[in-house]
């Protein structure tokens, strides 16, 4: 996004003239900066041609999953609802990884129908449900069995999962164990090692921790593993201070690595890939004033977007149009529904804002959607796709009578 004459566009359309006529809360994305990101995040990894498997849990709209697979890329899924998208959507089966600590039989069942490239297994009674199912249908089904590798992945702790405490995984003694009961199975296929420590990660150290982990257990089983799944996980720049991920250590290490070990490498990318396409355009319902500060309250709410009630991220706000002029009071803005915790951010030296203005809650792509609600009764947002002077609505605004 940029300003272009004191107006805020997304490619070239302008935020007024987007909210103006589909209204508001309105989710857009850029087609432009999906594009960039996909061709940066191989070109991140282009020395070893890693299988790209974007995760779907990050959003689930079937029109942006439709534009992803375009590009090449395959999908990780975490649950039965997930595969069907991504088959809906295109996605070649031999490019889908199912994950999840809780697969019903239902949905291995589904999984081994589909004939995706692998499920990867987090549990023994997880293993021994896939081959009894595989059994039954006279079948030897790819498997990959998750490593729990005791790695703080230095994020927060409700999107850390792989330290020892966390359900995700198993231990080594455990790993050890699995590995040797597939290979004298003759319904598993036993293909990848699979790992994900976390989300939201912006310091290389931790996978670089991870890689040494995934060495050591290696070393202890004699098995050739065709892939080994590093999940995802990597972060982006919610504020401009932020730092970045080292994209370039990363890929060293991986490189270093593999020259001890010939697998094929499966990154689960989602925020990286989709989390800064994203923007929600809402409008001032109200301006409230007390001692200390004023509500802007927005017509988006929690139920929208999750993340600061459920994680407290802050999400980067901007006025629609530039005015120059600096509120003296902090503004709080808010959304109307009956939670304290229905509260985006607090912020000083804020544009001066009138009730009915419009504003932009940025970097939205990920997790915004996909954990959207509709608690308290209320619609979801349309979705609009922006692709340079072009908009496709890729999801109708919800209304009422969808769901009342």
């Amino acid at each position: 996004m940029r300003y272009i004459n004191k107006k805020l566009t997304i490619e070239n359309i302008s935020i007024e003239n987007i909210a103006k006529k589909y209204g508001t809360p309105t989710y857009c994305y850029s087609y432009d900066r999906l594009k960039e990101n996909i061709n940066n995040f191989k070109k991140n990894f282009k020395s070893f041609s890693p299988l790209i498997c974007f995760a779907i849990k990050s959003n689930t709209n079937v029109n942006l999953i439709r534009e992803i697979k375009k590009f090449g890329l395959g999908a990780d899924v975490v649950s039965m609802g997930e595969l069907m998208m991504a088959v809906k959507a295109g996605i070649n089966p031999k490019k889908i990884v199912f994950s999840g600590v809780g697969k019903t039989f239902e949905e291995i069942n589904y999984a081994i129908n589909k004939n995706i490239l692998l499920i990867n297994a987090e549990s023994e009674s997880e293993i021994k449900q896939i081959e009894k199912i595989a059994k039954s249908k006279n079948k030897r089904v790819q498997i990959g069995i998750r490593l729990n590798p005791n790695t703080d992945a230095k994020t927060l702790s409700q999107i850390s999962t792989g330290k020892k405490e966390n359900k995700f995984g198993v231990n080594n003694k455990t790993f050890i164990k699995l590995v040797n009961f597939c290979k004298r199975s003759k319904n598993i296929y036993l293909k990848c090692l699979s790992v994900h420590i976390g989300s939201q990660i912006l310091d290389f150290k931790p996978y670089e921790k991870m890689l040494k982990e995934i060495s050591k257990i290696l070393e202890k089983v004699d098995h050739k593993f065709e892939f080994i799944d590093l999940g995802g996980g990597m972060g982006i720049s919610y504020d401009t201070g932020q730092k970045k991920l080292n994209y370039n250590k990363y890929t060293k290490a991986i490189k270093k690595f593999l020259k001890n070990y010939k697998s094929k490498i499966i990154f689960e990318p989602g925020r990286s890939i989709i989390g800064n396409t994203g923007t929600l355009i809402c409008k001032i319902t109200y301006i409230k004033k007390n001692e200390k500060k004023d509500f802007i309250i927005l017509d988006a709410a929690m139920n929208d977007l999750m993340r600061p009630a459920l994680y407290g991220a802050v999400h980067k706000i901007l006025p629609s149009i530039k005015s120059g002029k600096i509120s003296k009071r902090p503004y709080e803005f808010v959304g109307p529904i009956c939670e304290s915790t229905d509260k985006f951010t607090t912020l000083n030296n804020f544009q001066e804002l009138k009730e009915k203005d419009f504003i932009v809650m940025c970097d939205v792509g990920a997790y915004g959607m996909s954990l959207s609600s509709n608690y308290n009764l209320r619609p979801k947002p349309v979705e609009l796709l922006i692709k340079g002077s072009k908009i496709k609505i890729i999801k109708k605004r919800q209304k009422l009578k969808d769901f009342i």
